[in-house]
Parts: structure tokens; C-alpha cells; sequence
């Protein structure tokens, strides 16, 4: 089992218990707030907005949340989050980038880096592992949407750069600058994708034993688990015996 995607598929597997649920609608608020803040509220002119809305919609957040979020952006009182992006290894060596939203600098820094120590890891200086993922962007159909030649027919008019198709859906990758462009193209053709995003995509696969493997899912689940973290990509690759008893 390899991709970005590792700890998403195994937190579905398991299911999202409440408590889980109002600390993910959390994290979406602040990325719909802060993509207002910086940008228009309006979605159709505000390509960030517009992909914090869809990734709150397809985890159910309601829409009374989404607009309340985007309504906290104009207000006088706004709380500032800086954007933080932290690297470093996991066990085994592999690559891991974090990307936060915090009110406190030193408090997340200093989380952040007891993870990676805990967990048989290290933090490392910025630009020390990004280098070895593409920054993309990325949007995403389901299956049902289309075939995967019309995906692909589309894709390439729309200027994308590559697509990968399967029973789960499609993903669609293109140039991090051309990230608005393809999906507003994309969206005509096939209707509201289930997910736009800008991403950091491995450019190689790291394969791991199920030890170490066991200890980066940890490491990302306690990673993924802190408040100010919105995002955490790694480029190994574990067995799918090792996937099927981490999401049993």
C-alpha cells in the first residue's frame, strides 16, 4: 500500500468516533478561516477557499459551520495563524513533511519535534527532505463521475500533467500554478469534484518492514492528532498485510 493518502484510508477503516469528528471539523474550520482571510470570501474567486469548502464537505461538516467559518474571517477579533511547514525522518529513514496553522510557534515546534523523538524519529531543518516530493495540485473524482479514457481526454485538455484511475476514483494531477485552472475545467465536463488540493507528492517510494511501518503509522496518527497540525505527507510504502492490521 502506497501514497499520501496511508493515514486517511486507515482512519476510514477504523471510523471516525465523535470526539475525532469535532477535531477534524476544527481543522477545517481554521484552514475555510484562514483561506478567507488571506483571499476573497468568495469561493469562485478564491481557489484555496473554494478547496478547504469541498474538503469540509466531504467529511460532512454542515453548512451552518462552513459559512460561520467563513463569516469569523471578517471579523475584527480574528485570531492570526501563522502556516508552518516542519521536515524531518521517520523510522526507517523515510520522509516526512508536516504542514500546520498555529497561534503558537513554540508550542507546535516543540510538539511536533517530541513526535518525531518518541516515535524513533528526528525533525530535521526546512528543505531538508521536500525536495524529494513534487508540489502539486490535485483533484479528485469519484469512479462514477466517468471512464477512465473520458477522465484522461479531459484531463489532458484541460492542461493537466497526469492521471491515476481506479475503482476508488479518479486523481488528477497538474502544475501547482495551474491547480484553478484545471479543476474549473474539469467541473464542466464532469460536475463538483470531491476534492481539490495543492499537495506534497512523492516523486519515489520507500519500502519499509512491517516494524518500522508499525511505528511511521503511529508516528503520523500522533501527528495528525495534534490540534495545529492540518496536514502530513511521507513517501514509504508497507505491505498490505501490515495495512489490513492497522486499520482491523
Amino acid at each position: 500500500m502506497a501514497g499520501h493518502s496511508q493515514f486517511k484510508n486507515i482512519m476510514h477503516r477504523k471510523g471516525r468516533q465523535d470526539a475525532v469528528r469535532s477535531k477534524l471539523f476544527s481543522k477545517l474550520a481554521r484552514e475555510i478561516t484562514v483561506s478567507a482571510k488571506f483571499g476573497l470570501p468568495d469561493p469562485s474567486m478564491n481557489a484555496r477557499l473554494r478547496a478547504a469548502i469541498l474538503a469540509a464537505r466531504a467529511e460532512n461538516m454542515p453548512k451552518d459551520n462552513i459559512e460561520r467559518a467563513i463569516k469569523k474571517a471578517q471579523g475584527a477579533d480574528t485570531e492570526h495563524f501563522d502556516e508552518i511547514r516542519y521536515e524531518g525522518y521517520g523510522p526507517g529513514g523515510v520522509a516526512v513533511i508536516v504542514e500546520a496553522l498555529t497561534d503558537n510557534r513554540n508550542r507546535t515546534a516543540s510538539e511536533v519535534r517530541s513526535y518525531f523523538t518518541k516515535h524513533g524519529g528526528n525533525l530535521a531543518e526546512t528543505g531538508a527532505v521536500s525536495f524529494m516530493f513534487d508540489r502539486v495540485g490535485v483533484v479528485e473524482f469519484d469512479a462514477a463521475k466517468a471512464g477512465a479514457e473520458a477522465m484522461l481526454e479531459a484531463a489532458i485538455d484541460a492542461g493537466a500533467d497526469d492521471v491515476v484511475s481506479s475503482d476508488h476514483g479518479h486523481e488528477v494531477y497538474c502544475g501547482a500554478d495551474s491547480l484553478a485552472t484545471v479543476s474549473k475545467a474539469l467541473e464542466a465536463h464532469f460536475g463538483e469534484p470531491r476534492k481539490t488540493a495543492l499537495i506534497w507528492k512523492p516523486q519515489n517510494q520507500v519500502a519499509v518492514d512491517d516494524e518500522a511501518g508499525e511505528k511511521l503509522i503511529r508516528l503520523i496518527e500522533t501527528l495528525e492528532d495534534n490540534d495545529d497540525v492540518q496536514h502530513v505527507y511521507s513517501n514509504f510504502e508497507i505491505s498490505d498485510a501490515l495495512m489490513a492490521k492497522m486499520g482491523s
